[in-house]
């Protein structure tokens, strides 16, 4: 696949984790959706944090990523780097869920490493 669709779902992430919180949320309503999350408690919770925090890393993820794209280098390890990212992300948001804090922690601080490579590659 290519590097664009490494973005597009880089940048689906956050949903992912949305969808999670409110998917079977009783009293939740499209209407006030952040309102409703603000009052979630446990996996709930932490799903909207999840989605926080991923849009948070976005920003710096594509800015490495296409950065990366654009230096004189084997464009095949930009788009494994690049897929590492997405599959941290993913773990991240799973950990998040599950209440795994350290290993949570752990696999941000590799996806972070993942953006510093991408810049150094």
């Amino acid at each position: 696949m290519s590097a664009k669709w490494i973005l597009i779902i880089a940048a689906f992430l956050p949903f992912l984790a949305a969808v999670s919180a409110k998917v079977g949320g009783k009293g939740f309503q499209n209407h006030t959706p952040r309102e409703w999350l603000a009052k979630q408690e446990g996996w709930r919770a932490r799903a909207n944090a999840a989605q926080a925090n991923t849009f948070e890393a976005l920003p710096f993820f594509f800015a490495a990523f296409l950065y990366a794209l654009f230096q004189p280098v084997v464009p095949e390890l930009v788009m494994k780097l690049g897929w590492a990212w997405v599959i941290l992300r993913v773990a991240y948001i799973y950990l998040y869920i599950r209440d795994l804090s350290s290993l949570r922690s752990l696999i941000w601080f590799a996806a972070f490493g993942v953006n510093i490579s991408l810049l150094f590659v």
